[in-house]
C-alpha cells in the first residue's frame, strides 16, 4: 500500500505543479537545469565510458569469453551512466535546485493548507546557507553507500547483486531528497528526519520509482518537491486524526 501511495503521490504532484501557474513556471526552470546536467553526463559519459570500461575488464581473445564481457560491459555502462548523471544532479542540486525545490514545497503547503509551518524569517543568504546545510547531509550519506556498492561490485563477486541494489538506493535517496523539504524547513534535527525516511521506506522506493523512467524522469524531478510535500501533509493529517481519537 504505502508503495502504491508513493507512485500515486509522485503523478499527483507532478499533475498539480502543471495546473498551478506559480508551480509550473518554478517547474520549467528546474527541468531547464535538470535537461543541461542530463545532457551534460550524456556527453561526459559518452567520451570516457569505453576508457573507464578498459579499466576494469579489458575484451578477452578467447571467443567464448566475448559474450559475457559484452554483457558486463553494456550493463556497467548503463550503472556507470546513472551513477554520472546522478552525481551531476547532486552537485547542481546543492549549488541551484535546492531554493527552487524549498520554494515549490512552501507554495504547495501554503496552497493545500491555507498556512505554512516556516523556518525563523531570515535574510535571503543566511536563508540559502540553512538549506544548503540541509542538503549536504542528503548527499553524504548517498554517495557513502553507492561508493560502497561500486567497491562490492568491484573487488567481491557480488557484482550480479550490486547491479540490482545500485539502482533501488538511488531511488530511494532520490525521493528522500524530495521528501525531506518539509521537515529540515521545520528545523527537526537530522536524526529524526532520517528516522522518518527509514518508517518510510516502501513509500520512498514507489515515488523515486518512475525516477528511473527515461525521459519521463527529467519532467516528474523537475516537480518532484509537490509530491513531497503532499505526502507530509497527509501523514500530518493522519497524526492530528489519530490524536483526534
Amino acid at each position: 500500500m504505502a508503495f502504491i501511495q508513493g507512485v500515486l503521490l509522485n503523478l499527483r504532484g507532478f499533475l498539480l505543479g502543471l495546473r498551478t501557474p506559480r508551480l509550473l513556471l518554478l517547474g520549467l526552470i528546474r527541468f531547464a537545469v535538470v535537461l543541461l546536467i542530463f545532457v551534460g553526463a550524456v556527453v561526459f559519459f559518452g567520451a570516457y565510458h569505453q576508457d573507464i570500461i578498459a579499466l576494469i575488464w579489458a575484451k578477452p581473445a578467447s571467443a567464448w569469453l566475448v559474450w559475457l564481457w559484452y554483457l558486463v560491459s553494456g550493463l556497467m555502462a548503463l550503472l556507470l551512466l546513472g551513477v554520472t548523471t546522478v552525481l551531476g544532479y547532486i552537485i547542481a542540486q546543492i549549488l541551484f535546485g535546492v531554493v527552487i525545490m524549498d520554494t515549490m514545497s512552501r507554495i504547495t503547503e501554503k496552497m493545500i493548507t491555507g498556512r505554512e509551518l516556516a523556518s525563523p524569517a531570515m535574510p535571503f543568504f543566511k536563508h540559502l546557507g540553512f538549506l544548503v546545510r540541509q542538503e549536504i547531509p542528503r548527499v553524504v550519506i548517498p554517495l557513502g553507500i553507492v561508493l560502497i556498492l561500486m567497491l562490492l561490485g568491484w573487488l567481491t563477486p557480488l557484482g550480479p547483486a550490486v547491479t540490482f541494489l545500485s539502482p533501488i538506493a538511488a531511488v530511494l535517496f532520490l525521493a528522500w531528497d524530495y521528501t525531506d523539504l518539509v521537515p529540515a524547513r521545520r528545523m527537526i534535527p537530522f536524526k529524526q528526519r532520517f528516522q522518518i525516511f527509514r518508517r518510510h521506506l516502501l513509500f520512498h522506493l514507489g515515488f523515486g520509482l518512475l525516477f528511473l523512467v527515461p525521459l519521463v524522469n527529467l519532467l516528474l524531478l523537475s516537480f518532484g518537491p509537490v509530491g513531497a510535500t503532499l505526502f507530509h501533509i497527509e501523514l500530518d493529517r493522519s497524526a492530528a486524526s489519530a490524536g483526534a481519537v
